[in-house]
C-alpha cells in the first residue's frame, strides 16, 4: 500500500493584500482581539495607589521639614539628650561638696600651714583663663630660652572669654565686670602685638639674619 503524503494547509495571516489594499475582516478581527485583552486585563488598583501616594507626599513634607530644621540650626527634640531632672542635679551637688569637704579637710591635717583655697568664684575662672592665653602666647618662659608661642590656642581662650562676657552681661558685680574687661583687653593687646611682630617679620627677612663680622 502506498502512504498517503501529509497534507500541509497555509493560512494567509497578511493584513494588506499583495495589491496594497487592507485584507477584509481585519480590522473586525483587531477590534475583537483588543476587546478580549480588554476583558482579561484587571483594573488598576486606583484606591491603592492613592494611599501610597499620599504616604510619599508627606515623607517628602517631612524630609522637607526636617531639613529646614537643620539648615536653621535648631535641632528636633529627639536629636537632644535628655537633660537631668532637679532631683539628680541636687543629688549630684550634695555629693560633689560632701566629697570636696572631705578632701580639704584631708589635705589640712596633712598640711596646716598650706593656704586654703575655699570655694571658686567667678574670680577664679577669669583668672585661670587669663593666665592660659598669656601661657599660650609666650608668657612664663625662662631667660634664655624661645618663647613658645600658640597663637591659635591664645586666640580660642579669649574667644571663650568673650563669650563668658556676652553670656554674663548683666548679672555681674561692678567688680566682676572691671576684672573681665581688663583680662580681655590685655590678652587682645597682647595677641596683636605679637601678630603684628609677627607681620613685620615676615615682610622684612632680612632683619632676622644676624649681621657677620668680617
Amino acid at each position: 500500500m502506498s502512504e498517503k503524503e501529509p497534507q500541509i494547509t497555509f493560512t494567509d495571516r497578511r493584513k494588506i493584500s499583495s495589491d496594497g489594499e487592507i485584507r477584509p475582516g481585519v480590522a473586525q478581527s483587531e477590534a475583537d482581539e483588543q476587546r478580549a485583552r480588554q476583558a482579561d486585563t484587571p483594573p488598576p488598583p486606583a484606591a491603592a495607589a492613592k494611599p501610597a501616594e499620599s504616604g510619599a507626599a508627606e515623607g517628602r513634607a517631612a524630609q522637607a521639614g526636617a531639613s529646614e530644621k537643620s539648615d536653621g540650626g535648631e535641632a528636633s527634640d529627639e536629636q537632644l539628650p535628655e537633660g537631668p531632672t532637679a532631683r539628680e542635679s541636687a543629688e549630684s551637688n550634695a555629693a560633689y561638696q560632701e566629697t570636696t569637704q572631705q578632701l580639704d579637710e584631708m589635705l589640712r591635717a596633712k598640711a596646716p600651714d598650706s593656704s586654703h583655697l575655699g570655694p571658686v568664684v567667678f574670680d577664679h575662672l577669669v583668672q585661670s583663663m587669663y593666665m592660659t592665653a598669656m601661657m599660650s602666647m609666650g608668657a612664663g618662659t625662662k631667660p634664655g630660652e624661645k618663647p613658645r608661642v600658640d597663637l591659635m590656642g591664645a586666640r580660642q581662650t579669649i574667644d571663650l572669654l568673650g563669650v563668658l562676657a556676652e553670656k554674663t552681661k548683666g548679672n555681674l558685680t561692678a567688680n566682676e565686670q572691671r576684672l573681665l574687661e581688663s583680662a580681655l583687653f590685655e590678652l587682645r593687646m597682647t595677641f596683636l602685638e605679637i601678630t603684628n611682630a609677627i607681620a613685620r617679620n615676615a615682610a622684612n627677612p632680612a632683619q632676622q639674619q644676624p649681621s657677620r663680622r668680617k
